[in-house]
């Protein structure tokens, strides 16, 4: 870490809409989730992302000026709620001139497991929708190590099945704004700044010029 205090704002909108504030850094031992705002349904992110966003840092307490950094869920999710976060976050960033820290959505998953004492071999299960399943696996150790993933699957062709599953339905800011400030501390490489979406959108681009006829 810099050495100086860390005061970072996490968003993800991989399942549902989830914002927290973070701290860490100089002269604190433990990182802190100053505040945690969640929006439980998958299908309204845009609706609620500026909301959360406002109130997770009226509970922190803490103004956009005094952030130095955003931590961007970058997935696996689906496509449509996926990348109003990233959205957010870029933007927000940008606003208040400070870096995004992209982090993979599940380490939050496997993070949280491990904080409450879990160990042995974790397979972290969400859904993507259209009868398939995001996985990754981790060994939770100390800290949280990934040995396989993002994929994609069927849920009766699911890799790993000796591992414990847990199914990934929610996505914790706090704990992804903790993994981001380990990656911070360790200096250790942040995932790359492109979302997860494991397959291209929905909608296509048409590929010719529709004829008006009057």
């Amino acid at each position: 870490m810099t050495g100086r205090p860390e005061l970072l704002l996490a968003i993800d909108t991989s399942a549902g809409t989830s914002v927290a504030v973070v701290r860490g850094g100089a002269g604190i031992q433990n990182p802190r989730v100053l505040s945690q705002a969640d929006g439980f349904d998958t299908m309204k992110h845009a609706e609620v992302i500026g909301r959360l966003i406002e109130r997770a840092l009226a509970e922190a307490r803490v103004e956009v000026r005094e952030l130095t950094g955003v931590v961007a869920g970058m997935g696996p999710g689906p496509f449509t709620g996926l990348r109003v976060g990233i959205a957010a976050a870029r933007v927000f960033a940008l606003g208040a001139g400070v870096p995004v820290l992209p982090v993979i959505s599940h380490d939050a998953i496997a993070l949280a497991e491990a904080s409450d004492g879990r160990t042995g071999e974790l397979l972290v299960v969400t859904d993507a929708r259209r009868h398939e399943v995001y996985w990754s696996l981790y060994d939770l150790a100390a800290a949280p190590v990934r040995l396989g993933g993002p994929g994609l699957s069927k849920p009766d062709d699911l890799p790993h099945l000796d591992a414990r599953r847990t199914d990934g339905a929610h996505v914790s800011a706090g704990q992804l704004g903790v993994v981001a400030l380990g990656l911070l501390d360790s200096n250790g490489p942040f995932a790359p700044d492109e979302a997860l979406y494991l397959r291209s959108p929905d909608v296509t681009v048409p590929t010719g010029v529709k004829r008006v006829t009057q």
